[in-house]
């Protein structure tokens, strides 16, 4: 019998077992290990933020599902990866701390044929002296914090209610975050739902963002094909946050969040507070901090792991100016270069480089956007490595056999921009490929007939969709598997 061990049951670690799960021969085994109990649909919290969904629709049980399909659940939180076993252990094996309360604490060695590291990330809100939940700001990383924010909401709209004027901040927190999207759609939900409340007169709205411009999305932005002409996706954002009435700061790092002021610093030096009576504003994302050792328990994690703390995989990881960069240095297959039953879809691969053109202050401070592995990238990238994984197990192949390289795929967003079955809206985005590939399409970087950009009523209708039907997949009901990524 062999044994896949996958750490991490978010979209990329979640799609991978179920994957390997049906895949898989009868007498090999899949086990999932996971600090957290509950599967998330990460993409739904923004709705959770705004009040508009209780966090028990985001989010279910994980070892129930488990259990139905015999993959093996450990609610644990890996601490160290032995590629090489050690003296007493013969396999490789990871070392993981229990987490279910009965047993937390208690430690345990996991043997493995493959690994799936699929840990995602460490929310770095240390990185920004008093971001997050608990101190300063607010969230919608997780479901937990996403109904938080939705609670401070609440008691802000009473406010506006009884006459009082309210200052919001919404954004990145940090100049090195991902996750602009994220961003971006809270702020437009937000200001959604104050309209729909009857309290829009009385909120003065505020985005941040390290992005050089707005509609950067950590992917050097792109040209979208609307109504038979292409738009930049600034001038599609900037136009949705004129006609919403919102005010943005760009190209901007958050030093530090006190109570109801946030210390700015812009790219070109300047520094700013800026006010609030409630900030929502997201953290840079690193690695979870696993460590590696190899058989004699000497550490390995730099040969191993980059210094971001994310795996290094069969990427191009040789540092180079902007205009040097190439769609060829990302990864395809995810496969460690080092041990080859080791694998990094997800978040928790690291990046050659960032997608945007990077940019720093003249004192060397980084403001620019991190590249995103979010949402559809990662579900495909999790497939793909059950794929190869399956192949190899079943001697059908030597090494990987599927690919999913951000430069050779593309990716759809529907960013909701209110919710209302009537009168909401979402901004539908398509972009192929992800990494701009400036090879094959010298223009823009990609293809004008699969990038194009829309919002609509139809968008929301759709995010409604998407939303159940990537909860029923998650699920693995029946003909879950049938349901693209």
């Amino acid at each position: 019998m062999s044994r896949v061990v996958v750490l991490g049951a978010g979209v990329s670690g979640h799609t991978a077992a179920s994957f390997l799960q049906k895949w898989l021969g009868k007498g090999d085994e899949v086990v999932v290990i996971s600090p957290q109990p509950t599967y998330n649909w990460i993409p739904s919290n923004i709705w959770v933020g705004v009040g508009l969904m209780p966090a028990a629709k985001v989010q279910f049980p994980l070892a129930p599902i488990y259990e139905r399909h015999d993959i093996l659940f450990k609610q644990a939180r890996a601490v160290a990866i032995h590629p090489e076993g050690s003296a007493d252990i013969d396999s490789p094996f990871v070392e993981i701390e229990w987490t279910l309360p009965a047993r937390a604490g208690e430690r345990e060695s996991v043997r493995y044929d493959f690994l799936i590291n699929a840990t995602g990330p460490k929310l770095n809100f240390e990185a920004t002296p008093g971001l997050g939940p608990g101190k300063n700001s607010l969230s919608v990383c997780t479901a937990d914090h996403a109904a938080e924010t939705a609670k401070v909401l609440e008691e802000k709209v009473e406010r506006m209610r009884r006459g009082e004027r309210q200052r919001f901040l919404v954004g990145t927190g940090h100049g090195s975050c991902t996750c602009e999207g994220a961003a971006f759609e809270y702020v437009v939900n937000l200001e959604f739902e104050l309209r729909s409340r009857g309290v829009r007169d009385k909120a003065d709205i505020v985005f941040v963002t390290n992005e050089y411009e707005l509609g950067d999305f950590g992917i050097d932005g792109l040209f979208l094909k609307r109504g038979g002409y292409v738009t930049p996706s600034s001038v599609f954002t900037e136009s949705l946050f004129v006609e919403r009435g919102l005010d943005w700061i760009t190209r901007a790092h958050v030093k530090q969040v006190d109570p109801g002021v946030a210390h700015i610093e812009t790219l070109d030096g300047e520094q700013r507070e800026v006010a609030f009576d409630m900030a929502m504003l997201l953290p840079p994302f690193s690695g979870v901090g696993l460590k590696a050792y190899d058989r004699s328990g000497a550490e390995l994690t730099d040969k191993v792991f980059a210094p971001n703390g994310f795996l290094k995989v069969d990427a191009n990881y040789d540092k180079k100016p902007y205009e040097q960069w190439s769609a060829s240095d990302w990864p395809r297959t995810y496969q460690s270069p080092v041990y080859p039953n080791l694998f990094a879809p997800g978040i928790a691969f690291a990046p050659p480089h960032a997608i945007s053109r990077p940019r720093q202050t003249a004192e060397g401070r980084v403001i620019s956007p991190a590249p995103p592995r979010t949402g559809m990238p990662s579900a495909m990238m999790g497939k793909a490595v059950a794929r190869s994984i399956a192949d190899m197990m079943s001697g059908r192949s030597d090494g990987p056999t599927a690919t999913a390289s951000m430069a050779e795929t593309g990716a759809a967003c529907v960013a909701s921009a209110g919710a209302n079955p009537f009168t909401g809206t979402a901004a539908s985005i398509t972009v192929y490929p992800i990494v701009p590939d400036f090879q094959r399409f010298p223009d823009t970087g990609r293809d004008p007939r699969y990038t194009f950009g829309e919002i609509g009523l139809a968008g929301h209708w759709i995010k409604i969709l998407l939303h159940h039907m990537f909860l029923y997949k998650a699920k693995m009901r029946p003909g879950w598997a049938m349901i693209p990524e």
